[in-house]
């Protein structure tokens, strides 16, 4: 296969991926028109983050199974990075601890941050 045919391919599973942006955006707002501002920033967002993940996915399958990084290393890394994530949010969104359980929220914490939220 040319690698004209290959980015043919791809480009056509990538449009597939990204149709499910439209499900994932009724999923969390409702049923929304297109040209909704609301919805079509989350159809955008939606879609950029299915590719982001088909894109990491595709690399990361690439280097374990190529050996440049094995899976031991690579769920190493993943964990410290998530971990580190999830503490920044902690400090960007005070009084909201996440559990294997769930999540916390000290009603008293978030108030001011949380207050001019829609409903």
């Amino acid at each position: 296969m040319s690698e004209d045919e290959r980015a043919k391919r791809t480009d056509r599973a990538l449009d597939r991926l990204a149709k499910w942006r439209t499900i994932l955006a009724g999923w969390q707002l409702g049923t929304r028109a297109k040209g909704d501002p609301e919805s079509d920033a989350v159809r955008d967002h939606r879609e950029a983050t299915l590719l982001l993940r088909a894109e990491v996915s595709a690399l990361t399958e690439l280097l374990v199974r190529s050996g440049v990084v094995s899976l031991s290393d690579y769920l190493d890394e993943l964990t410290v990075q998530a971990d580190q994530l999830n503490n920044r949010l902690g400090e960007r969104f005070p009084g909201v601890t996440v559990t294997d359980d769930g999540i916390v929220v000290e009603v008293v914490k978030v108030y001011p941050w949380m207050k001019d939220w829609k409903p």
